[in-house]
């Protein structure tokens, strides 16, 4: 699938969002990310308007994309001028955004639901049974590609760790006559004393020539 060609956790999530809103026509499509403490991040949208809905509940903690995170479930809004089961703020922020229905879809990132694909309409029942369909096998697939990019993207900042540790360790190498273990055990103790990660006590050295005080 075309979606894991794509490199970059920003690509990725963008690349879902607009893949989604050709393979189910729905009128706007999101992406929302669980981050620190349990709170959603927007990651992707199609529409200003999927911003302003992910927001009220964000801020509130509750509502359908709240509840498709927490318990692991598909969401799915027939209309939403006659749902009962949220908060009537939700509902009339809804209407006056002129969207009637939606699907919440959990994607599964490392064994948990730590992101939301949301789909909307601007018509009621907009979301039959085979939407539904495709929205799994889309959520599946996503949920493969975000990790992936995300791993990628880990690697990529281990990698950049590690050179620039290295070339702090060359500098103490090269300027106290240490060895390289010598060296890493110096940045070691700094990052240590000074409650810092090893790779930015690296960087601040390489800036500044000069340990962190």
């Amino acid at each position: 699938m075309e979606l894991h060609d794509v490199r970059g956790v920003e690509e990725t999530v963008g690349a879902v969002v607009q893949f989604a809103l050709t393979a189910l026509e729905c009128t706007a499509a999101g992406v929302a990310l669980v981050g620190s403490g349990r709170r959603a991040e927007v990651l992707a949208l199609t529409d200003p308007r999927v911003a302003a809905l992910y927001r009220l509940q964000i801020e509130a903690g509750e509502g359908p994309l709240i509840t498709a995170i927490k318990q692991e479930r598909l969401i799915v809004i027939a209309d939403v001028e006659t749902e009962t089961q949220w908060p009537a703020v939700w509902s009339a922020f809804m209407a006056a955004e002129g969207i009637r229905s939606l699907v919440h879809v959990p994607l599964m990132l490392g064994g948990r639901a730590r992101a939301v694909l949301s789909l909307y309409s601007d018509m009621p029942d907009a979301f039959d049974a085979d939407d539904l369909a495709v929205a799994h096998i889309l959520a599946r697939h996503a949920s493969v590609a975000i990790a992936r990019a995300r791993q990628e993207a880990s690697l990529a900042q281990a990698i950049d760790a590690r050179k620039l540790v290295g070339q702090a360790m060359g500098i103490l190498m090269e300027r106290y006559d240490l060895d390289g273990d010598r060296a890493f055990e110096v940045l070691k103790r700094y990052s240590q004393q000074t409650n810092r990660k090893l790779r930015d006590v690296a960087q601040e050295l390489i800036d500044t020539r000069r340990l962190p005080h």
